[in-house]
């Protein structure tokens, strides 16, 4: 287990001890995010990366040693994390990079990234004797909590917008949580999940707000340089909606870089809808988180929906300490990155995921990714969660009558 040293407020720099605070800063309030800290000089010590060659366990649970839960600790039996890493040749050439990869953590037990923090709240939950959890979601961290819990027979309540895809809250129902279908935006259902939370008692998994799920996340980055020989790409591409993917990815990356076994941070660049784009327009005016206000956020992609990011605070840090950038993305390139990415590379991607593509196309345009660059792209969540959107990225197939004649007619053979 890594041993906790401090939490610390990403905006006020203030430090709290494990036992002293659950979730945000208390002088910051719910844009002070609070992060997991170690003592890195004596982990470094401790631990060698090499060490991992030998390790039976295929799963995020391999850095058990890097993460915040003990060694005798009981954690869920899904198998969460180590997802396939594919090198894309073709993706490379299409855009005019050195070499490309695509990180599928669309291949978890409930098809999203979410599965990773999911698995680290009930793995603490657990070692707490904690009862029941909550978290507000458009869908993604709702299934990857209902899915995690289930496997461990815990009660899960979920606050969901009403409006979410139909395939994600069927999901949440057979893995046999409580789903609270919300008549308003995810926004407004984090809020309501949160009080509830505070008032009955609940351990909240809320993105951001409950500081383990950065942990949980991280992992991926992990992943990414062990799968790659501990050499990182220049740039990684991440979806960002409420910021606590990419704020996970620079945490994965910060923790190998304390411990020396990688020798350079990635340039970490953001992807956002363009009508959900409030990180965006901060970072292009250099506006600080505690600054930025909530607005009226509309996009296909509902995973990467939110108004106000959570997370805000340390996805921003994310991006200015990797001289990283963000990006927009229209709806209608995400809805025809869906098809364009699975073409080139053979992952299926719901909107928010395929919305990597479109943005390092928008990246490579602008000049922000170079000739000479390696590049990842970080799918976030399977194609089937959205099934909808994916059947209006494509055309129908070709009707035929069951004779040889018509199929050749239909092929022009």
């Amino acid at each position: 287990m890594a041993e906790i040293l401090e939490l610390r407020c990403p905006v006020c720099d203030r430090v709290y001890q494990l036992n002293d605070i659950a979730y945000t800063c208390p002088a910051c309030g719910e844009v002070g995010t609070l992060e997991v800290l170690y003592d890195y000089a004596a982990l470094k010590a401790q631990l060698n990366r090499d060490t991992l060659r030998n390790s039976q366990q295929i799963s995020m649970w391999r850095y058990r040693d890097l993460l915040p839960v003990a060694p005798d600790s009981a954690v869920p039996p899904l198998r969460v994390g180590f997802t396939p890493l594919y090198d894309t040749p073709r993706l490379a050439q299409m855009l005019g990079v050195r070499q490309a990869w695509v990180k599928d953590d669309g291949a978890n037990p409930t098809g999203s990234l979410k599965d990773r923090a999911s698995a680290l709240v009930v793995a603490r939950a657990l070692e707490q004797g904690i009862e029941v959890v909550s978290t507000a979601s458009t869908g993604n961290a709702a299934a990857a909590l209902a899915g995690v819990a289930a496997s461990v027979g815990m009660k899960v309540i979920l606050c969901v917008p009403a409006a979410a895809p139909e395939a994600k809250i069927a999901q949440l129902l057979v893995y046999g949580a409580t789903v609270l279908l919300v008549e308003e935006s995810y926004d407004v259902a984090f809020d309501l999940c949160t009080q509830m939370c505070l008032s009955e008692g609940w351990y909240c998994r809320n993105t951001g707000m409950n500081p383990f799920t950065v942990e949980g996340k991280k992992t991926v980055s992990f992943e990414i340089a062990e799968q790659l020989g501990w050499k990182v790409p220049d740039v990684v591409l991440v979806s960002v909606g409420d910021g606590n993917i990419i704020a996970g990815v620079y945490k994965g990356f910060y923790d190998l870089y304390q411990l020396g076994w990688i020798d350079q941070m990635p340039r970490l660049i953001g992807v956002q809808a363009e009508g959900s784009a409030a990180l965006y327009h901060a970072w292009k005016h250099d506006r600080r988180a505690e600054d930025m206000q909530p607005i009226d956020a509309q996009t296909v992609a509902d995973s990467i929906s939110a108004g106000l990011p959570r997370d805000r605070a340390k996805a921003l840090r994310a991006v200015r300490q990797t001289q990283g950038a963000f990006v927009t993305v229209s709806d209608r390139d995400i809805i025809g990155a869906i098809p364009a990415l699975a073409r080139l590379t053979g992952v299926f991607a719901e909107p928010a995921s395929a919305a990597v593509f479109a943005g390092a196309q928008a990246a490579v345009q602008s000049g922000l990714i170079q000739r000479d660059d390696t590049v990842l792209l970080l799918g976030t969540g399977n194609g089937l969660k959205d099934v909808r959107r994916a059947q209006e990225s494509v055309a129908g197939g070709l009707r035929v009558a069951p004779t040889l004649d018509a199929v050749r007619q239909a092929l022009h053979l």
